[in-house]
Order: structure tokens, then sequence, then C-alpha cells
């Protein structure tokens, strides 16, 4: 995830400096660059304030806000990189050349925040170079605008889905499993990828659609034994490391992404099914519970675990590798 910070000292209204910050906490901002005299804001919610005194950044970290309207401004900024913690970059003219070269010098010693008015400049700084700016400030003067923003330029990476087919399902012995509610409603076709190997996670649905017996619960994705994997927005983990506030990435069938946090897990010793795909010579596991509510999502729709059979497909994301410590390592690792 990037990072996304919100300047509401520009206006020189103390009242819409205010219902700035109060929108930018509503829409889960919690970084701001403040005048001084707004420290009181603190009050208003759970926040990280950063002070802006005269273009030098006081907090928590050091940093500096650079206007850029020339090369001279340019070549000023670059000289900061590695002596300072961020830079704040407000490019006047929306020339993405000075954020290329920024991002370049940076090389990962000074994180480079680019200023944004609007969603179509958030989108574009992050892609700058492919890696993009380190994040962006949002800069506007309409606490309006501040719900667009976040909603259209939170930036995570789609994943490759491809089908592969249902070699068995069969019965194990019980175990425990983890159900995931999250703060966010899903819709079907999203879940998350869960899997017992790394190199290959299924997409469990999420239990959003209406069953017989009990009521569609759209924020929870009933996701498998203990020991498996889940893929989060910049690796793996454990299902049985998640916990309340942790980040989790909600996958749609057609491969979009976007985080969710987590609101509660549920471990409990419940009926477990084996389920084993097939891809090529391939094979690859998953242990799900034995319930009809928990489905895995196919390219037309989504199958009960219940109802699974040979030959079915369903959607999986396959990569190479393994994982240590849910890191990607190239050496060669075998699971099954």
């Amino acid at each position: 995830m990037k990072e996304i910070w919100m300047r509401t000292d520009v206006p020189d209204d103390r009242s819409v400096r205010k219902k700035l910050m109060i929108s930018g906490l509503e829409n889960g901002i919690r970084t701001f660059i403040i005048r001084s005299e707004d420290k009181g804001f603190s009050s208003l919610g759970k926040a990280e304030l950063i002070v802006n005194d005269k273009l030098t950044l006081i907090g928590s970290i050091s940093g500096r806000i650079v206007n850029i309207t020339s090369p001279e401004d340019q070549n000023d900024a670059m000289e900061l990189c590695g002596k300072t913690d961020v830079i704040v970059v407000n490019a006047c003219d929306w020339s993405v050349i000075p954020l290329e070269n920024l991002i370049a010098a940076s090389s990962g010693r000074t994180k480079i925040l680019a200023c944004v008015p609007s969603v179509e400049d958030a989108k574009l700084c992050m892609n700058i170079l492919e890696k993009g700016t380190d994040g962006i400030v949002i800069s506007v003067n309409d606490p309006k605008d501040v719900k667009n923003i976040v909603k259209n330029a939170v930036i995570t990476e789609d994943v490759s889905l491809t089908a592969i087919k249902i070699e068995s399902v069969r019965n194990i012995q019980t175990g425990d499993r983890v159900c995931i509610d999250t703060c966010s409603v899903m819709i079907p076709g999203e879940g998350m990828l869960i899997g017992s190997q790394s190199s290959c996670l299924f997409l469990v649905q999420s239990e959003s659609e209406e069953n017989g017996y009990v009521s569609a619960r759209p924020f929870r994705v009933n996701a498998g034994a203990v020991h498996a994997y889940i893929k989060i927005d910049d690796g793996t983990r454990y299902l049985s490391e998640l916990k309340a506030g942790d980040d989790v990435l909600i996958v749609g069938k057609d491969g979009r992404t976007r985080t969710a946090s987590v609101g509660r897990c549920k471990t409990e010793v419940r009926p477990m099914l084996l389920v084993t795909a097939v891809n090529g010579k391939k094979e690859y596991t998953t242990i799900l519970q034995n319930a009809e509510t928990v489905k895995l999502v196919t390219p037309t729709g989504s199958v009960s675990v219940n109802e699974l059979k040979k030959g079915d497909e369903v959607l999986v994301h396959l990569t190479e590798g393994g994982r240590h410590f849910g890191m990607a390592v190239s050496e060669k690792i075998k699971e099954s």
C-alpha cells in the first residue's frame, strides 16, 4: 500500500482546515500536514500531525515541502535525497519529469510523496517509472473531494487468476479452522486467496450469497485451516497469525484487488475437507471446512465445497518459488 497523507495547512480559513481534517479522518487518512496553530486538531481523532514550519516538516519524521517550478528547484530537491526522511513535492505545473528524477535519485533513501489535487494526478504519480512515488499527499480545498481521491486512487496490484481442475475432494480429520470477519462488505465473486502451498492459492469466496439455512455474511471469508497461507498486499501470511486490525487482500474474480481490515478472526474445531487440484502435472491442495456455505470461485460463478467434483474448474493464483516467513525466496522448495 502506498502512503496517503493530507495537507490541511493550505486554506487560510481555519474552519475549512478543520473540515478538511475531519473529512480526511472519516476516509481513513491518519497523517496530516498542519499549521502550528492547528495543533489542537489532535482532539478530532487519532492521527499523526506534522507541522509545516516554512516548508520544513516537524514531527515524528524530518522532511521538506519542495515547490518545483524550475530546473533549479528540481536540483535543490535532489540535493535533499538521503539527507531527510521525506520530500513532499508540490509540482506547480505538474511536470512528470521532476518526479521521475527524484524517484531515481532517492533510490529508497528518502521517501518521495507528491501533492495531488485530483484522482488523475494521484494515479499518475503512483505509477511514474513503474515504481511510482512512495505515496501521495492530498491537497484540496473542498472536503468533498477527499473521498473521491481516496476511493479511486488507492492502488493495490491486480493478481492473475488461472482456472485449474479439481482432482479430488475427501474428508479428513477435524481441525482448527479460521473465519476472517472483515470491516468491509464483499459481493459474490469476491473473496481471499488461500492455499496449503504458496505457489497455488485458491480464491475462496466470501459468505455473500444467501443460503436456505443461514443468512448471508458478506463481511466474512471462511478461510480454512490454521496452517494455510493467505495472500496479503506484499506477500503471504499464515491464517493463524491474523488478528484484529491487520490488513487483508480482497480479490475479485477479475483479479482486481482492494484491502480490508480484519475485525476479528474466529478459530474453531470443525470437520475438514482436503481439496486437490491439478494444473498439468502439478498438484495443489487446500483444506477447507466441510460446510455448504464454503465456496470456491469458478470462471462462471461459485461452487460449494460440498458439490465439488473431479473435473470442475476453480480459480487460483499461481506463482513460482516458495516462502520463508511469508517472504518469497528463489530456492527450490517442494510443498505437498
